[in-house]
């Protein structure tokens, strides 16, 4: 670790990753300020501004979607000037929609660029990478379309297809564990870092 960051650095980056908890508990002003202003986050059914993700959410508590998050320690590598970080964190997510009867858990990895300025630090950039979902039936009452989950990659086929039953459609290809796209998100994160990636 460089000189120029200490353990309390790396207590302030894993109280990011945590903070995530007030997504779940409809904090949205705390949610906010995990992130610089001009940060911007790509999961499933969100790319865009972090601000507008902020917004998004909270527009997504009104409907029958819940969600909850585990976030364990993040794995943190921070730049030898000791102001950027690239964090990795797993995570799980916990979705239901009890007017369908349906839903899932879904485990990632959150891929964060993470800045300190002006001595604070905060989330600059988020993606996530897929390792695998499974259904879960609340209420034992879902019918599934096997065709339209066999559309998705199987890492998150089960999470995309709840939030797109749930009116947030996936729209594109996103990263799962050991594929290109996971490669390109890791190499751009310590590029910017300015450090190899793990090998």
């Amino acid at each position: 670790m460089p000189t120029s960051t200490t353990l309390q650095d790396r207590q302030d980056i894993a109280d990011l990753m945590t903070g995530w908890i007030h997504r779940d508990q409809g904090r949205w002003d705390r949610l906010r300020e995990l992130f610089h202003p001009d940060a911007r986050i790509e999961i499933t059914w969100f790319e865009g501004a972090a601000s507008d993700f902020v917004d998004a959410s909270a527009r997504m508590s009104t409907t029958g979607l819940r969600t909850k998050h585990l976030i364990t320690p993040p794995a943190v590598t921070f730049s030898a000037d000791g102001t950027r970080a690239v964090g990795e964190t797993n995570a799980v997510i916990v979705v239901e929609n009890d007017s369908l009867g349906l839903g899932c858990n879904g485990h990632n990895r959150f891929i964060d660029r993470i800045e300190r300025r002006d001595g604070v630090w905060r989330i600059a950039d988020r993606k996530s990478v897929y390792d695998f979902a499974t259904f879960t039936f609340p209420t034992g009452t879902a019918e599934i379309d096997p065709e339209v989950v066999a559309g998705y990659p199987r890492e998150y086929a089960a999470l995309a297809y709840l939030l797109d039953r749930s009116g947030f459609p996936v729209q594109r290809t996103f990263a799962t564990q050991g594929s290109e796209l996971e490669s390109v998100i890791v190499k751009s994160a310590f590029a910017w870092l300015g450090e190899q990636p793990p090998a």
